[in-house]
């Protein structure tokens, strides 16, 4: 407090606890922020909501493009070990899914793109993976150790895979969507009330700041740097020498 307007007073004054102008901007700030903190909590509870609601069953179902994943050879299924075989997939079984029921995809192979069959295999756990699995004695005995180098880790990672994988074969079916997600439109309407208003008044930022500590600058750049990665992309030859040559004039 200012020391004149104590001397004008007296110091009876203090004993109401004036708060100055910077203290006053201070707490505008500060209660500003809780309200973002609040805000925050309350979408987060929302969302679980969402979550929660469950599922409804979808009529008639739709089909959704193909999925792949693996089965028992047909002589395996018929043997004696076909339970022993069928309890083993059930923990290192993958599922793909694609638009094709080829699955093929784009691939360049010296300078021109041509259609390739997608690879899928089966689950290489990591260790912790591994043990967590619950595989027997017997089973266990059908994998070995195989060591890979991960370059986003910068050392080599030990997986186990399976030394039989000829047991098993693929088969693509389709993919059947026969169930959606119970909506809320009550729930759904506050939701986008609250994005609405954190990304009208660029609060995200802030709340980000708050929340985790930090703010991450391209992250909120992502979409615009992708658009000036692919300015030309999907664009006509005449119109990218037009661009070019009004930037050189």
């Amino acid at each position: 407090m200012d020391t004149k307007f104590i001397q004008q007073y007296g110091e009876d004054i203090l004993c109401y606890r004036l708060r100055t102008a910077r203290q006053k901007k201070r707490m505008q700030y500060e209660d500003f922020d809780k309200q973002l903190i609040q805000l925050h909590r309350e979408q987060k509870s929302l969302y679980q909501q969402k979550w929660n609601l469950g599922w409804e069953p979808l009529i008639p179902p739709v089909q959704r493009g193909w999925k792949r994943f693996f089965v028992l050879r047909e002589e395996v299924a018929r043997s004696k070990q076909a339970e022993f075989f069928e309890n083993i997939l059930k923990k290192i079984n993958t599922e793909d899914r694609s638009y094709r029921k080829d699955f093929k995809v784009k691939k360049r192979r010296f300078g021109r793109k041509t259609y390739v069959v997608k690879d899928q295999q089966l689950l290489k756990p990591y260790e912790y993976h591994f043990n967590k699995l619950g595989f027997t004695d017997a089973e266990k005995q059908l994998f070995h150790p195989e060591y890979s180098y991960e370059k986003w880790r910068g050392t080599f990672i030990k997986r186990f895979v399976f030394n039989e994988p000829w047991r098993f074969v693929l088969r693509t079916r389709p993919n059947m969507i026969d169930k959606k997600r119970k909506v809320d439109h009550e729930l759904e309407s506050r939701l986008q009330q609250m994005h609405n208003y954190l990304e009208r008044n660029d609060y995200r930022k802030r709340l980000s700041k708050i929340v985790h500590g930090y703010y991450k600058y391209r992250h909120w750049r992502k979409e615009e740097i992708e658009k000036e990665k692919y300015a030309f992309k999907n664009k006509a030859l005449h119109t990218i020498l037009d661009v070019t040559k009004d930037e050189v004039l």
